[in-house]
């Protein structure tokens, strides 16, 4: 039986936190908040640049945290909850806008429409679940972000996770990442490097539509 999507969309809360009340020590450039993304606005739905996630999601990357710290690595947030709002804006962007200002930077050898049949983009986003986070490294000894072989949203075959044309030092920094994150329970997907979704996420059937701020969340806990 199929699942009603719109009555699995709510605006409670309250099993979220801010990342950085979880892990104080990682980065975020949260890019659907600034105007640097695929689409080159701000993300409906995105009123602060924070990171937001489950609590049960926050610890098991807190974990991951701890461990590459011992490496010399600190996590980059990208993104982590996404509101279904945001989604909405990707897919009418891929539907009716011919703005293609920024496709030399986040989608050069394909069209729009390719960014949702080859699954960079979908219209129902397990971000939107509120377990899911976009993340790379930076490497404390440089202060620069680790050279994984493509930027962060770059949509193509060089992002996916086990492209073998990039070089050795390129791959084995993907894997690094990679086998932290499932070791601390995240699973991967193919065509994005920097994409992981915890495995036992606590609503695999629910979609969130509250917005990215960190007023929102604190507001909820007083």
């Amino acid at each position: 039986m199929e699942i009603d999507y719109k009555k699995r969309v709510t605006m409670d809360s309250s099993a979220f936190v801010l990342l950085s009340d979880y892990v104080p020590a990682i980065l975020q450039e949260i890019r659907y908040y600034s105007t640097y993304n695929f689409i080159g606005d701000r993300i409906d739905g995105y009123e602060d640049p924070c990171a937001i996630l489950t609590a049960d999601a926050a610890r098991a990357l807190k974990s991951v945290s701890n461990e590459l710290n011992v490496k010399g690595y600190r996590l980059k947030i990208f993104d982590a909850y996404r509101p279904v709002s945001a989604v909405k804006h990707f897919t009418l962007w891929g539907i009716e806008d011919l703005d293609l200002r920024m496709k030399p930077f986040f989608y050069p050898e394909l069209e729009k429409q390719e960014l949702f049949r080859k699954g960079y983009i979908a219209s129902r986003s397990s971000h939107s679940r509120g377990s899911t986070v976009d993340l790379t490294l930076l490497d404390m000894r440089t202060g620069r972000e680790v050279d994984m072989g493509s930027p962060f949203d770059l949509f193509s075959e060089v992002s996916h996770s086990d492209y073998r044309g990039i070089t050795a030092e390129q791959y084995d920094n993907r894997m690094l990442l990679q086998s932290a994150m499932i070791r601390n329970g995240f699973v991967p997907i193919d065509c994005e490097w920097w994409h992981f979704t915890l495995r036992e996420e606590p609503f695999p059937d629910t979609f969130f539509e509250f917005p990215v701020s960190s007023e929102y969340i604190r507001s909820r806990r007083r």
